[in-house]
């Protein structure tokens, strides 16, 4: 007798597996197998099954009270997503740069904070803001966070600050949107003023050309 499992139960394994993820990872103080069979909406011997082949592949681990935490195998497949995500966004955000002057990048949540995940700045001024990759902050402060936080309160459009992370700086950014797994906002930054009516809809135009590279 065949006992390979059919299409239609393989697809349902892997819908639940990755609800798990999912669970786990929005969850700081980890899950129980019962709280997340609850969640799931499926038998306790289901989720074991599921904890076993994913903490075999270090996506779940238990800690020492039991409870599941998320693995280093899930770290290690974001390290290796993030060049990829950063190169398809250059395009959009060099175009940003160039036509507005000022440090353009692209921002992503991780740990609950704003990262600078890839930053172009503009090749034809005599000054701009130095903005490193990997630079960290709240997502209350700074354009680049507080459009991540508009955006899933529905906005879409951009949002404009002054001063927030580096004094005398100048930035505006509006939400990535559409793109399954990706909290991001694309923004720039400047030493000078900016026109929020002009620098908003090229900064919202980047972030939906971005959006656009990754659907």
């Amino acid at each position: 007798m065949d006992t390979a499992a059919r299409p239609g139960e393989t697809a349902q394994t892997l819908d639940r597996g990755l609800r798990l993820l999912h669970l786990v990872a929005d969850a700081p103080g980890g899950l129980t197998v019962t709280e997340a069979a609850q969640r799931l909406g499926i038998g306790r011997a289901a989720v074991y099954r599921l904890v076993g082949a994913l903490t075999g592949h270090g996506m779940l681990r238990r800690d020492g009270e039991g409870r599941l935490r998320i693995g280093v195998g899930v770290l290690h497949l974001a390290r290796r997503a993030q060049p990829l995500l950063a190169e398809g966004a250059l395009p959009a955000l060099r175009r940003l740069a160039e036509r507005t002057g000022a440090t353009a990048h692209l921002t992503v949540v991780e740990g609950g904070e704003g990262v600078a995940l890839a930053v172009v700045e503009p090749s034809w001024t005599a000054f701009h803001v130095a903005y490193r990759t990997g630079s960290r902050h709240p997502l209350e402060r700074g354009a680049a966070g507080r459009a991540v936080l508009a955006g899933r309160a529905g906005g879409t459009g951009p949002v404009s600050t002054s001063g927030e992370l580096q004094s005398g700086a100048y930035g505006v950014a509006a939400p990535v949107l559409g793109v399954p797994g990706l909290e991001g906002s694309v923004g720039v930054v400047s030493l000078t003023p900016l026109d929020v009516t002009e620098v908003g809809a090229q900064v919202t135009a980047a972030a939906e050309a971005v959006a656009a590279a990754f659907s």
